[in-house]
């Protein structure tokens, strides 16, 4: 009988403390979300305040006058602002598919134990996180020795290899049981199609998050196009939006110098950290409205992966 007590005792004590830890931890998840989703709020909010309301008050949560002045000087030319929204989508699907095939690829040979030189090529992908050739040299390969000046190429081909996301997809593939493959190998499988009827079904999680490692490389690259793009109709987004910033600002300099005419009120006037606030709204709207379809299985993703490393 007082076994039977002490077990209902236990029951409750145990229910009560799940409660307070359960407690606890939506309180402190819920005030990190806060602190997370305040920042971008205020990117928002500015978004759609005037540049002279920034200029007086500051930014805030809410805006103290509505202007809708930034969005208009980035949709000006709504032509070449969808243009350079396609020029990034299309790199950004094409270097993904091909990248993550890449990646699986690479991680399913250095995973399998029979590889004989599989020691040899992973020093060879891990000794390139510790040593580049330098810019100069980069650029050297890629304008004048691989001739990709004002090529879409140049924008696809740098960020289609990272050895970050194979160190995830590879100890992801490890923890696959070798059982299995050793069934498909008996059942007459190829090496081929054990990667694409049984490792690659497996690892949904692992390529979801790679994917989507690569799909924001891609869609946050303003680098490539920098040094190796000039024509202004294979702009990507980023760095489309980057020069429009950056033309505002030397204009905003002309006139507050005087070089030509105008006011210091009109220069004021400009859209300035209010098209910045616009900028950020536009670029990172897609990924915003992506990520939630991709969530689970990049949490699982990355925990399987550190466990597992």
């Amino acid at each position: 009988m007082k076994r039977n007590v002490g077990k209902i005792s236990n029951k409750i004590r145990k229910g009560k403390d799940e409660k307070i830890l359960s407690f606890l931890a939506y309180t402190i998840n819920g005030m990190v979300a806060l602190f997370c989703l305040i920042p971008f709020v205020m990117v928002v909010s500015a978004s759609f305040t005037s540049e002279d309301a920034i200029t007086k008050y500051g930014f805030s949560l809410i805006p103290k006058e509505f202007s809708l002045k930034a969005y208009e000087t980035v949709f000006k030319e709504p032509i070449v602002v969808l243009r350079a929204y396609g020029v990034t989508i299309g790199l950004t699907i094409v270097g993904t598919v091909i990248g993550l095939f890449m990646q699986v690829m690479t991680a399913y040979v250095l995973s399998r134990k029979e590889f004989e030189w599989r020691n040899k090529f992973s020093f060879f992908f891990y000794f390139t996180t510790l040593f580049n050739g330098g810019l100069v040299p980069y650029f050297i390969l890629m304008n004048r020795v691989l001739g990709l000046k004002d090529n879409y190429l140049a924008m696809l081909l740098p960020l289609l290899f990272s050895v970050f996301n194979l160190l995830i997809m590879k100890s992801y593939i490890m923890g696959i049981p070798d059982s299995l493959i050793d069934a498909a190998k008996i059942d007459g499988c190829g090496e081929f199609g054990i990667l694409c009827k049984v490792v690659i079904p497996l690892i949904k999680p692992a390529m979801a998050t790679v994917g989507l490692f690569i799909a924001l490389a891609y869609w946050n690259d303003w680098y490539s196009a920098m040094l190796f793009i000039n024509k202004e109709k294979m702009y990507p987004l980023q760095y489309f939006l980057y020069q429009q910033v950056n033309n505002i600002e030397a204009y905003k300099r002309i006139i507050e110098s005087g070089q030509v005419s105008g006011s210091v009120t009109s220069a004021m006037s400009l859209p300035t950290q209010s098209l910045k606030m616009a900028l950020t709204v536009v670029v990172t709207g897609p990924i915003i409205f992506l990520y939630p379809f991709v969530q689970k299985y990049f949490v699982q993703g990355i925990t399987i992966g550190a466990v597992k490393g």
